[in-house]
């Protein structure tokens, strides 16, 4: 067997080396993903934008980022997996800077574009590197390195943003990622390497020439910047209510539609298809990139969903919230790599079972928090939740690659972070919609309850004008003490209809976590000595 043979070839260098290497830059992307979400206040104002145009400093990243990631195994067929990634660095270095320096919003959005499509090669291709750089025995280590970055950025992102553009400017939070991409590069060059399959890839698509495949690169740009739009912008607009909205979903279900026969009759020609739909016959992948999905639908909800609460119902400061959430990183950073050691020796599927159980018992056991709690009450919840999420990453993604061959580690890695990003996305947006409705519904509710006893209202309104009046200190009229009472029971009401709405939107979360557990017994069983039979 010649010594550059798959079977035979190995790294150069320590593969801790190699993970930690590539760790870097996908800790600074994901980062970045959520370090920008506190500052768009202070990037309005400092451009003269509104706060609704800036926003879409935050769209436009997302938009680039998901038309990226799926396309990030065809683009490396042809010109390399290291040089891609590297070029994916320094594009998103030098766009980073770029972002920091920006005169106007139309311009940041511009190279927040740029950043975003650098940013999307990062996570599939350090997987991909992750996966054959280590042994089957020792993959679920890896992929509990690569778990915490993945995990832990968004939790820290909105607390290290916060406190950069409190103590310096919102530009920092773009600078910082200049030298961590310098000292990335520098090391990429070092110690990364292609693997044989890799090589001959290439070399066979030089061998053919240059012959990308255009079409399909734009139905896929248009069909998930589309999707990525309307999960942005729906309840802003009021989802189909709105022309735009409507017009963008449309666009996004012709395109899919286009792009699936497109790539089916791509494969049929034995061309190179830039979306290989074939990996969804494997069944051990398709299960696991619905869980992924899932798993990035829980993850981001959550993580956007107990700052909110804390913060508009319970006073907490942007900071505060980022702390309350922050033992929770903590928490998977103790336990990612004890899912890792077992990954490797326990039947995955067990594992993914025991995540999924924790996540939705921790929900459900939030569902008794109210505004009352206390700060070590809230933060334990999100430790108790962050235990479930860290039995799910590392297992889900060792077993995607089960039974696939090695030239497809690329496509795995690929789709499996575009199902995790598609899945945050939706999540938040539909968090975010499922409680402003809620929320309207209780609140309506509550105010029927007031008019049909309207006497207790009444003596209600009374007590308290008669407080405010005499006890509280007011020299206003009894008129106007009224007033002041009514209003500070409308305040009641709406943030009780509000709570209300946070306790429905965590039960349905609860419920989906729940409904996931007979999905796992549709994985073959898998532990990692099976997981390289490629």
């Amino acid at each position: 067997m010649p010594p550059d043979s798959d079977a035979n070839w190995k790294p150069k260098h320590n593969p801790w080396a190699v993970a930690l290497t590539v760790t870097l830059a996908t800790f600074m992307e994901v980062l970045d993903t959520s370090i920008a979400n506190v500052a768009i206040p202070h990037i309005a104002g400092g451009l003269g934008a509104s706060y609704s145009e800036a926003t879409w400093v935050l769209t436009s990243y997302l938009v680039s980022n998901a038309v990226i990631l799926p396309a990030s195994a065809y683009l490396v067929s042809f010109i390399g997996r290291k040089r891609f990634y590297m070029i994916c660095v320094a594009l998103f270095g030098i766009s980073s800077a770029l972002c920091g320096l920006a005169p106007s919003l139309p311009l940041l959005i511009f190279f927040r574009v740029l950043q975003g499509a650098g940013g999307g090669g990062l996570q599939p291709s350090e997987q991909a590197i992750l996966v054959d750089t280590f042994p089957p025995r020792r993959r679920g280590q890896a992929f509990a390195v690569y778990g915490m970055a993945v995990v832990l950025a968004p939790v820290i992102g909105p607390t290290l943003g916060g406190w950069i553009t409190d103590n310096f400017t919102w530009r920092w939070i773009f600078f910082i990622n200049v030298p961590v991409a310098i000292l990335s590069l520098v090391l990429t060059s070092r110690i990364v390497e292609d693997p044989p399959h890799i090589r001959r890839e290439v070399a066979a698509q030089r061998r053919r020439g240059l012959n990308l495949d255009y079409m399909g690169f734009g139905l896929l740009a248009l069909a998930f910047g589309s999707l990525q739009f309307v999960l942005d912008k729906g309840q802003e607009k009021d989802w189909f209510g709105s022309h735009v909205i409507a017009t963008f979903f449309f666009l996004c279900a012709a395109a899919l539609v286009a792009l699936i026969f497109w790539e089916i009759a791509q494969i049929r020609r034995g061309h190179r298809p830039i979306l290989d739909l074939t990996m969804f016959r494997n069944r051990n992948f398709a299960v696991s990139f619905l869980m992924m999905f899932v798993l990035g639908f829980a993850l981001f909800g959550t993580t956007v969903l107990l700052p909110l609460f804390v913060q508009e119902l319970m006073g907490y400061t942007a900071e505060q919230a980022g702390l309350v959430i922050s033992p929770g990183g903590l928490a998977v950073m103790a336990l990612m790599p004890l899912v890792g050691y077992l990954v490797s020796r326990v039947d995955a599927r067990w594992l993914i079972a025991i995540g999924l159980t924790a996540l939705s018992a921790a929900l459900f056991t939030m569902h008794t928090i109210d505004i009352q709690a206390s700060y070590s009450y809230v933060a334990w919840m999100r430790v108790f939740q962050a235990s479930g999420l860290a039995f799910l990453f590392v297992p889900i993604n060792t077993v995607s690659y089960t039974g696939v061959p090695r030239e497809k580690n690329n496509d795995v890695s690929g789709l499996m972070n575009l199902a995790r990003n598609i899945g945050g996305s939706s999540g938040t947006s539909f968090f975010v919609t499922l409680l402003a409705r809620r929320s309207q519904e209780h609140q309506d509710r509550l105010v029927m309850d007031l008019n049909s006893a309207s006497s207790m209202l009444y003596q209600r309104i009374q007590s308290m004008a008669g407080y405010l009046q005499h006890a509280g200190g007011l020299t206003a009229s009894a008129a106007q003490a009224r007033s002041l009472a009514r209003g500070m029971i409308y305040q009641q009401l709406v943030l009780q209809s509000s709570q209300l709405a946070y306790l429905d939107v965590i039960a349905v979360l609860g419920l989906v976590a729940l409904l996931m557990i007979p999905l796992v017994f549709l994985l073959k069983k898998h532990t990692g000595a099976v997981a390289g039979a490629h």
